[in-house]
């Protein structure tokens, strides 16, 4: 007789490689998978959950996620695990927690204020070593893997100089990317559209990227422009990985403003050839049209040098401030998120801890309501939230949404910048998984069920090099999901980002129930994997 901690029956197995569905039972011994398939004799369980009409998958794998300091407010984090997710991958965009001298960690906590969400972090860590050692001393709901950001190692080696990396300074970046790794990041991350990794060149992350060759670890990258620069952005990224021979991924790969919609077309193209000469390119997607990041976004390179405090001082000036909204309000000589949002009415606020009156208004309904013009209200916010702030710019169009999503080199990654308690983000935090699975697979069947789990799971454990998670197989790691096909769906909005999805009823992290039901059960069997772990 076969023995089981608990055995999932006659469920839907879309077991993560995108092949198609068949019926059977899961069994579950331990934190392992035990069986998938038909037992073919006998068995008990402690728990049997009979899954007839749903279907049984790996846990979900966000590939993109800011929840590095929220972790240390809300390490259970159940509005992850309600949906479906058990494994979040952190570091993204060039921004860690970590490698950081002591002499640096004011200009980074006040840089990062966008992304701590009410998180007050103690900075006693300094390697990428002791950041990861923090984290596993947490009582984790959720698997976190995390990458190192090039924008961290950066400002502590140069702090906000917008100028070149001198070939000593070159040398120190790479030296800290390689302890990084060799620590257990997963890979190196690169913002290029935020100080400071915006000042950095294209030969200085070339020759950073030299410390993943020997891993062979994955360079992934909020790329310099996903507007009217998109194309040459991805021929740097591809040139990265060529020159390197590394793999590299696009994060939220789209295009941004009216004007470039449909560039995607011929983006994609270029992802096609560079694989058809061997480059291990891929990318990741949200399912929605409009991004979030901070306010500060807006604004001219210039304006950001040296740190939110030196951006502040420069928006109090009033000569300064009037050239900057001039410039703000008409150069596409940066990548100028007012613009690419098509203006005052594409910019919504969502999170102003300071001014909570302008949270859920854009910036022509805070002109409105402040008597101000819409460039003045935005730089007041930044002022007086000192740069911890968020806001969501719609720029995007459905048919680019739907043909990224469609690529088979693209995977699923929510970008979720989680909010502090009481304010608002966007919806995508809390909707972006269901959101695939009821809109686009159920209902538009724009995605097989099969391949929208793959781009979910399977494809993105294997990116991450992860050989024992994403897939249903016996021996491999119990990170499951069961879901009513039926009825999932994502309900979180702009206006009411937090709401839970429907559909998502049982969720185990190794082998433990941390959802039944769609509640929460409260059990933290998260942990902190390395580069190299299972």
């Amino acid at each position: 007789m076969l023995r089981f901690d608990t055995l999932i029956t006659n469920g839907m197995i879309v077991d993560g490689t995108g092949n198609p569905w068949y019926r059977g039972d899961v069994g579950i011994r331990g934190s392992r998978i035990a069986l998938a398939g038909s037992p073919g004799q006998r068995v008990s369980a402690r728990e049997t959950i009979d899954a007839k009409g749903k279907v049984v998958c790996p846990g979900f794998i966000d590939f993109h996620t800011h929840s590095d300091f929220v972790l240390l407010r809300d390490p259970l984090c159940a509005s992850k695990l309600k949906q479906g997710i058990t494994l979040q991958v952190t570091g993204q965009c060039g921004i860690s927690p970590a490698p950081i001298t002591a002499d640096k960690v004011e200009l980074l906590d006040s840089y990062v204020g966008f992304i701590k969400a009410g998180a007050s972090p103690s900075w006693k860590w300094r390697s990428f070593a002791e950041w990861l050692d923090t984290l596993a001393a947490l009582q984790l709901g959720t698997h976190v893997a995390t990458m190192v950001g090039h924008g961290t190692v950066r400002l502590t080696v140069m702090g906000f100089d917008n100028r070149l990396a001198t070939p000593a300074e070159v040398d120190h970046m790479r030296e800290l990317v390689r302890e990084s790794i060799a620590a257990g990041a997963f890979g190196l991350t690169s913002g290029l559209i935020y100080p400071p990794g915006m000042y950095a060149s294209q030969a200085e992350l070339v020759a950073i990227c030299a410390a993943l060759s020997e891993t062979r670890a994955l360079y992934a990258t909020h790329m310099r422009s996903e507007s009217s620069g998109l194309l040459q952005s991805v021929r740097d990224t591809i040139e990265i990985a060529e020159r390197n021979g590394i793999p590299a991924q696009i994060l939220h790969h789209k295009v941004a403003g009216r004007k470039n919609w449909g560039l995607v077309r011929e983006s994609l193209a270029m992802i096609d050839a560079a694989r058809g000469r061997g480059i291990d390119i891929t990318a990741d997607q949200y399912p929605y049209t409009a991004g979030s990041t901070t306010l500060r976004a807006i604004l001219p390179p210039w304006v950001n040098e040296g740190g939110v405090a030196k951006t502040i001082e420069r928006l109090a000036d009033p000569a300064l401030r009037a050239k900057i909204a001039e410039e703000v309000a008409t150069s596409e000589a940066y990548e100028n998120g007012f613009l690419r949002a098509g203006g005052a009415e594409g910019v919504r606020v969502v999170y102003t801890p300071v001014t909570p009156e302008c949270e859920g208004k854009n910036l022509a309904e805070i002109a409105h309501m402040t008597g101000k013009p819409p460039l003045e209200a935005a730089f007041d916010a930044i002022i007086r939230n000192r740069g911890s702030d968020n806001a969501c710019f719609t720029n995007m169009c459905e048919e680019d949404v739907r043909l990224v999503m469609q690529h088979p080199a693209v995977m699923i990654g929510s970008d979720s910048i989680p909010a502090a308690a009481g304010a608002k983000c966007h919806p995508r935090s809390n909707g972006t998984f269901a959101r695939i699975l009821g809109r686009y697979v159920r209902e538009e069947k724009l995605l097989r069920l099969e391949e929208a789990v793959r781009k979910m799971t399977g494809f993105t454990a294997a990116r991450l090099g992860l050989h024992a998670k994403g897939l249903i197989r016996p021996g491999l790691d119990a990170d499951l999901v069961v879901f009513d096909p039926a009825t999932i769906r994502d309900r979180s909005d702009f206006d009411e980002p937090f709401r839970d999805p429907d559909g998502i009823e049982y969720v185990f992290v190794n082998g433990v129930k941390a959802v039944e039901r769609g509640r929460e059960t409260g059990v933290t069997a998260g942990r902190v994997l390395r580069r190299g772990s299972r």
